[in-house]
């Protein structure tokens, strides 16, 4: 297991609880080659969109969490007019479908902004935990298209669909966030029964029929949005705990239970909570051939990446990998959400690219359809830094020793090429008179240059690496800030 660090700790600490933890897995190669090559093709972007928005949005809240029975201060019930009272609380909560309509939602913004930042990649929340559904399911009526919903009247009501179409006309793959839990779904928490955390509130094993028209529902849902929301590339299913355990592993815990006399249950169960994954990737992959699935967290097959969250490795995954990073305030939309700085959010996209990553950065929509204006100055910025610097990051794969001190390296996966991208220091001097990239050396005859300018650059070989010159010309009129591409032709 890689070990893995916090970046921008004060941004990400009130997220480091167990609910934000992904730990990585070990890795399952898919045989499929149509998927094989989707991957490679996935590993190009480098840089994706996802958004969390749903009615919950309204409160300003952490998404879905807080009618969940778990005691985290995180997902603290504070709005409502009762949030001491867990069943007044949850029907409130679930009435926000009665008020949710953002009358402002306009994709075409959004998908606009996205590749003029250089994004290749959106991922759309199609439903979370709670349930609610932002595209038109015709196996539940909580949705954001029923006729309780204001916004249903709206012609852009199914809400996926217009993300989807928006996004594929700017040329961006589509996926397809979806929460294997359904905290809503009779099938899945029963109202006989009172829910205990996260898990199904019954035993599947005890009540069979019952799990079977949740798994049913599951998949249904997953065929709709495979069938009847145009080319999907990415089929991202949260929720891992909804996954088949093995009988070993089932033992396994009632032994720490039973080794633990008077303790209870932990927070969170294990519950064996199959709904055949390997069928359903099957069926998925008859629709659209090649779907990429991430069944996040659950090792096996199904995981054809794997998605640390809210951080970033300390170096290179031998294996396709994503980190999913808030840009700002929450998953969801929170009241004046504080977005990172554009060094921030560049220097983590060089740093998770160095490490042959890609980074899918997360901004949620306001209730009305919105995006705050800070979301689109961050994008702006991250765009005019990548107009010139693109081709150090798309189509690149990680070079040890992936980065030394304040530089990183990416190579070009069809060339000689390599790229040494230098971060400017705290103390924002830019650019100094020379500077060693550790662990590499040019190859005689090398030609070194910096993207964005002309000409070439001097340099040599030393024992630690090879030594760049940077001319005070240069230096005073650089092509961009924050960061900077020196491209060597080829290394030794």
């Amino acid at each position: 297991m890689k070990k893995l660090t916090f970046i921008i700790p004060l941004l990400f600490a009130f997220f480091a609880q167990a609910q934000m933890e992904h730990e990585i897995t070990d890795y399952v190669w898919p045989t499929d080659e149509k998927v094989l090559q989707k991957l490679e093709d996935w590993q190009d972007l480098k840089f994706g969109l996802l958004m969390h928005w749903g009615a919950y949005s309204q409160w300003g809240i952490v998404e879905s969490w807080s009618i969940c029975p778990e005691d985290y201060g995180w997902c603290e019930r504070k709005k409502g007019s009762n949030p001491d009272d867990y069943f007044t609380y949850k029907k409130e909560y679930e009435n926000l479908k009665l008020s949710f309509n953002p009358v402002n939602f306009d994709p075409g913004k959004w998908a606009e902004a996205a590749k003029n930042a250089g994004m290749k990649y959106v991922v759309f929340t199609t439903k979370h935990h709670d349930g609610f559904c932002m595209f038109d399911s015709k196996y539940t009526d909580y949705k954001i298209t029923d006729k309780e919903c204001p916004f249903s009247v709206n012609p852009k009501a199914n809400v996926a669909k217009e993300v989807f179409d928006a996004f594929r006309a700017e040329g961006l793959w589509a996926g397809a966030y979806f929460s294997k839990p359904d905290w809503h779904s009779p099938y899945y928490w029963d109202p006989k029964f009172p829910p205990l955390d996260r898990n199904v509130n019954y035993d599947p094993a005890e009540h069979p029929e019952k799990w079977e028209k949740f798994v049913e529902f599951t998949q249904n849902q997953i065929m709709e949005l495979l069938t009847d929301y145009g080319k999907i590339d990415i089929l991202w299913l949260d929720g891992g705990w909804v996954a088949q355990k093995s009988e070993e592993e089932m033992t396994r815990y009632y032994e720490r239970i039973a080794q633990n006399p008077g303790s209870g249950f932990p927070k969170t169960r294990e519950v064996n909570q199959d709904i055949r994954m390997d069928e359903l990737a099957a069926k998925a992959r008859e629709k659209q051939p090649g779907l990429i699935v991430v069944d996040r967290a659950v090792k096996g097959p199904n995981q054809n990446y794997l998605t640390p969250e809210n951080k970033v490795p300390e170096t290179q995954l031998p294996y396709p990998w994503e980190s999913c990073i808030i840009a700002g305030g929450g998953w969801a939309w929170v009241p004046n959400p504080q977005y990172m700085s554009p060094k921030q959010a560049i220097h983590m996209l060089i740093d998770i690219v160095a490490k042959g990553g890609n980074l899918l950065y997360n901004i949620g929509p306001a209730p009305d359809g919105t995006w705050p204006e800070d979301a689109y100055k961050l994008l702006d910025a991250m765009g005019k830094w990548i107009d010139v610097n693109g081709e150090a990051i798309y189509s690149t794969r990680a070079i040890a020793p992936y980065k030394s001190d304040n530089i990183c390296l990416t190579q070009q996966k069809d060339s000689k090429a390599v790229y040494a991208l230098y971060l400017e220091q705290e103390d924002g001097a830019g650019l100094p008179a020379s500077f060693t990239v550790k662990g590499i050396k040019a190859a005689k005859g090398a030609k070194l240059s910096m993207l964005g300018a002309g000409g070439t650059l001097k340099w040599e070989n030393t024992t630690n690496g090879v030594k760049v010159y940077i001319p005070a010309i240069l230096r005073t009129n650089l092509p961009c800030d924050l960061a900077w591409a020196v491209k060597i032709s080829a290394v030794e």
